[in-house]
Order: C-alpha cells, then sequence, then structure tokens
C-alpha cells in the first residue's frame, strides 16, 4: 500500500477485518499541521477511531487496540502516524 491513508480506507479495512457493529473513523490530521509525522497535505496521518465489535468481548484493553493496531497495519506502513482508539461497548 502506497497510497496516503483515508478515513475510508481505514473503514473499510476496519469492516472487513473486526465486522464492527459500531464504527466511525475521523481524520484529524489538519488539527496536527506542524507537529511530528504530519505529511504536509493536512489528510492521512492522524485518525481517531470509535468502534465496537464481538471481537472485543472478553479482552482487555490493551488487546481490544492490539486489533484494531494489527487490522490496520498496511497503513501505518503508508503513513499513518497517529491512531486515537475509543472502544465502544
Amino acid at each position: 500500500m502506497t497510497a496516503v491513508p483515508t478515513a475510508a480506507a481505514l473503514e473499510a479495512r476496519l469492516r472487513d477485518k473486526l465486522a464492527p457493529t459500531a464504527l466511525e473513523v475521523i481524520d484529524e490530521s489538519a488539527a496536527h499541521a506542524g507537529h511530528a509525522g504530519a505529511n504536509g497535505l493536512g489528510y492521512g496521518t492522524h485518525f481517531r477511531v470509535r468502534i465496537a465489535a464481538p471481537a472485543f468481548v472478553g479482552l482487555g484493553r490493551v488487546a481490544q487496540h492490539r486489533l484494531v493496531y494489527d487490522a490496520l497495519q498496511p497503513f501505518t506502513d503508508a503513513g499513518l502516524h497517529a491512531l486515537a482508539i475509543e472502544i465502544q461497548r
């Protein structure tokens, strides 16, 4: 994957990998212009994910977050710099 990550692409990947019952992906990159990891485009580097999924049941917070990070690894490789994860119940 070489394209700059988009909220739509992250959402599609999370839907495919985790089958969430609730999902919101927000690109917050513009608010981080000039910060570490910003790419100068104003998008594609800093995201917030609000997600609920059956895969999270019975797991601790670190394990839940690991599932999200693992699903989005290709985007990290393509420039995703920061990811805020909010697990919904």
